[in-house]
């Protein structure tokens, strides 16, 4: 058994606190904000176009994962207590929520820029967004949230700031998948580019992240009381349309190749 002791806070300079958390998360930034840079340059754009790129994932990220977790998890208490909405330093983003939101904010992006399609934005910031998402978890796993269920394992991870159970390291489940799945991404994109259709990447994207989700929510403690009444959980009930809406994009991506090819 593992014994995680480590404090969220890294540095506490007066009113001024460092921590895992908000660094991890700065690193999802800066290191999609260059890669995205790179991919830019390699297609015949200019970098300094990702700064508007940049702001608009970031405030769409921020914005789209609270409202997520307040109205998926716990809507009766934010809506009674609307200004508690506002007060994301008080903990509370769901993944589900920033996928709508980023997927928004591209939306608008992708009007402000119109030689740049809808398709073909979001089909390579889907790349930097699974490593943003190694990143968080590994933030959540310093914040000793979002935990798994009681294991006998010998990996499993005993969080002394909830209790002394052995768990699931779940925030490392997920962290090495999504890890993973960055390097999926990029290597098809790499490799293919030129071949790759509109939505592929995106379709796979959600396939593989959400999917992997669905299966990891059954090791994971739940998030609201809500929801030990539930079969599936909260984050299984909303992965399951993005994952099936993942496979159509990729049946209808592939489908449009060879119906091209016959033509």
């Amino acid at each position: 058994m593992i014994e995680w002791n480590f404090q969220p806070e890294i540095v506490t300079l007066g009113p001024i606190v460092l921590r895992w958390y908000s660094m991890l998360f700065m690193f999802a930034f800066l290191f999609g904000f260059f890669i995205m840079q790179r991919i830019y340059k390699i297609e015949g754009y200019k970098p300094e176009r990702v700064d508007q790129l940049f702001l608009v994932v970031f405030l769409s990220t921020i914005i789209g994962a609270r409202l997520g977790h307040c109205l998926f998890y716990d809507p009766a208490y934010f809506l009674s207590n609307p200004l508690e909405i506002f007060m994301v330093w008080k903990g509370g983003l769901a993944s589900h929520g920033a996928a709508i939101g980023i997927l928004t904010g591209l939306y608008i992006y992708s009007k402000k820029n119109p030689d740049l399609s809808y398709a073909w934005i979001v089909d390579r910031v889907v790349i930097v967004v699974a490593l943003a998402a190694f990143f968080i978890r590994l933030g959540n796993l310093f914040n000793s949230e979002i935990i798994g269920i009681p294991t006998n394992s010998d990996w499993g991870f005993i969080f002394t700031r909830i209790d002394s159970i052995p768990r699931h390291p779940t925030q490392l489940y997920e962290a090495i998948a999504y890890l993973g799945i960055f390097f999926v991404l990029i290597y098809i994109y790499n490799k293919k580019r030129q071949q790759l259709k509109n939505w592929f990447l995106t379709g796979l994207f959600f396939v593989l992240l959400f999917g992997f989700r669905f299966f990891i929510e059954f090791y994971k403690e739940n998030q609201s009381g809500f929801e030990e009444s539930m079969v599936l959980n909260m984050g299984q009930l909303l992965s399951i349309p993005i994952t099936l809406a993942g496979l159509l994009l990729m049946v209808k991506s592939v489908y449009k190749t060879n119906h091209n090819k016959k033509e």
